[in-house]
């Protein structure tokens, strides 16, 4: 019995094993149409889900108060807003800084309308503590000038607070400018502290630099070129009352001026800075200001979303918004509701055009398809504007009421500004996004069936509902889809003719961006109307079978 020798595997016409050959083949169809669609997807991630993720992402972003007062925030920190005390001193002094800074870069009026949405009264505290910080360090400013006039120079300051390396260079770069002229675009070098004065005068040099930045990013200038904040005056008097004897040993630019200053300090009339914002505006003894303030210092906060149920976020805990002011639930029942009624009454109205339709020779029917197609040809606009002149109370549909005595002059219908009137203009424009569904499904079921069923004895009715009717579900339920989608984030159509009774959550959505700025609760809005539009969808799925929805075939 002699051995047989074990088949290899089957090799392809290059030598490779023909498995190998098949999986390289098909991954290089798989590239081919990854690379035919990319073009696709990339424009459906820029334009669909990247403003998704921006909306949801902006439903809870709560960065502005952290970024504008990040020194008063960690002092916060510190602070049981439970035990019913105002804030430390050393807090107030925080905020003084950092409202300083805010006030000349012009953000502290955004964070004053961010905290009026959870606390009102809150943005006018803040545009009234912009303009008193400057008062405030004029305190001091005006003790250091009076002492001796060079402390209101900037020479002055720029010969003790900046390193000689950047003097050299602010030197150059005006000469540069002043030689090119009007095409000169370079900004001013990047301040650079005399490391000698960093270490003796910490908080001032803290301060001076960030006035440099400010003069260099915003004035396009170094800061040579003016005196400095009246916040750097106080951080000096703050610096040298601390550490007085510290400059004993310092023999840098302006030793003589330092000193004759520190010996003065001690004399200086101060003032408290908790003292002076009360004495600006007593809020800021309001305990209730404190905790709004610590409570959305958080990067993140659910308050959006809790606004956008009609609950707020409190410093006592969730609590239910004022009776007068619970609206969202309301508009969110209602876009339901009327976005359900203008469904069923596009179903009702379309579909005995799309079964017209599709059971008319092909010469009327395409005519008939024109009529259907025509409010596409016409602006948006100009149909819900129409809607407006026709049911009015002086308009033509109640002008034709009268006329044939129906109603009386005296008691015309109120059809607009109302739900109804919604609910018309809107089944009048969405009304084609039914039609065309059902009539691409009508189209393939075939004649015969209903010829069939009347031969076996089925009366017109019970054909058309036990045979023809369950074939035409899958338009129904596309056009639903369509129409119920389109119908739940419309705003235009409700604007117009909605009035108080007929607008959607939308509106509300539109009038936040557009009006009132307030994108974090437009995005919770928006963010749980997406989420009911999912879960009906997810609904709609498991009762109907979104896989008996159909465009026809």
């Amino acid at each position: 019995m002699t051995d047989t020798a074990r088949p290899g595997p089957m090799l392809a016409a290059d030598g490779t094993p023909l498995k190998t050959s098949l999986n390289r083949a098909l991954r290089r169809q798989k590239l081919r149409a990854l690379l035919l669609i990319s073009p696709l997807l990339l424009f459906v991630l820029i334009t669909f889900i990247a403003p998704i993720a921006d909306m949801l992402f902006r439903s809870v972003e709560n960065d502005i108060v952290a970024n504008t007062l990040p020194r008063t925030v960690v002092a916060l920190h510190k602070w049981d807003a439970d035990t019913g005390d105002l804030p430390d001193d050393a807090t107030y002094e925080a905020l003084y800084e950092d409202l300083f800074i805010a006030q000349e870069y012009k953000t502290h009026t955004r964070l004053g309308s961010r905290l009026n949405y959870e606390n009102v009264g809150m943005s006018s505290l803040f545009r009234k503590a912009g303009r008193e910080v400057q008062d405030m360090g004029e305190l001091y400013q005006d003790q250091f000038e009076g002492l001796d006039k060079a402390w209101g120079k900037a020479a002055t300051w720029a010969s003790l607070m900046a390193s000689p390396d950047y003097l050299a260079s602010v030197d150059e770069w005006q000469a540069d400018k002043k030689a090119e002229g009007s095409g000169f675009s370079r900004l001013p070098p990047k301040f650079e502290a005399n490391p000698d004065i960093a270490d003796l005068l910490p908080q001032t040099t803290e301060a001076y630099g960030q006035y440099a930045k400010f003069m260099r990013t915003d004035k396009d200038k170094p800061a040579t070129t003016s005196e400095p904040w009246s916040l750097v005056y106080t951080k000096f008097y703050e610096d040298l009352a601390a550490n007085p004897a510290g400059l004993s040993a310092y023999s840098g630019p302006e030793a003589e001026l330092l000193k004759t200053a520190a010996a003065a300090v001690p004399g200086f009339k101060t003032e408290t800075r908790k003292q002076q914002f009360i004495d600006g505006d007593k809020d800021w003894a309001d305990h209730e200001v404190w905790a709004t303030i610590k409570l959305y210092s958080s990067r993140y906060t659910p308050g959006y979303f809790l606004n956008a149920v009609d609950l707020r976020l409190t410093p006592e805990g969730i609590q239910s918004q004022p009776e007068t002011q619970r609206i969202y639930l309301m508009l969110f029942r209602r876009t339901l509701f009327m976005s359900m009624a203008i469904t069923i009454s596009c179903i009702l109205l379309g579909y005995p055009v799309a079964w017209i339709l599709a059971n008319l020779p092909a010469r009327q029917a395409n005519l008939l398809m024109i009529l259907v197609l025509l409010p596409f040809w016409t602006s948006l606009l100009v149909r819900t504007s129409a809607w407006k002149v026709l049911l009015q109370q002086q308009g033509v549909i109640n002008d034709v009421l009268v006329w044939l005595g129906v109603v009386d002059d005296a008691h015309r219908l109120v059809m607009i500004n109302n739900q109804f009137g919604t609910i018309v203009a809107m089944t009048h424009i969405l009304l084609p996004f039914m039609i065309l569904p059902l009539y691409s499904v009508m189209k393939t079921i075939p004649p015969s069936y209903l010829r069939a069923a009347k031969s076996l004895g089925a009366t017109n009715f019970t054909a058309f509902w036990r045979v023809y009717f369950p074939q035409s579900v899958p338009g129904i339920g596309a056009g639903s889809i369509l129409v119920f989608i389109l119908a739940i984030g419309y705003y235009i159509t409700p604007e117009i003719v909605g009035g108080t009774t007929g607008t959607f959550i939308s509106n509300r959505i539109a009038y936040h961006i557009s009006s009132s700025l307030n994108w974090g609760l437009a995005a919770a809005l928006g963010a749980i109307l997406l989420g009911a539009v999912l879960i009906l969808y997810w609904a709609y799925d498991r009762i109907v079978g979104i896989d008996n929805v159909k465009l026809g075939g």
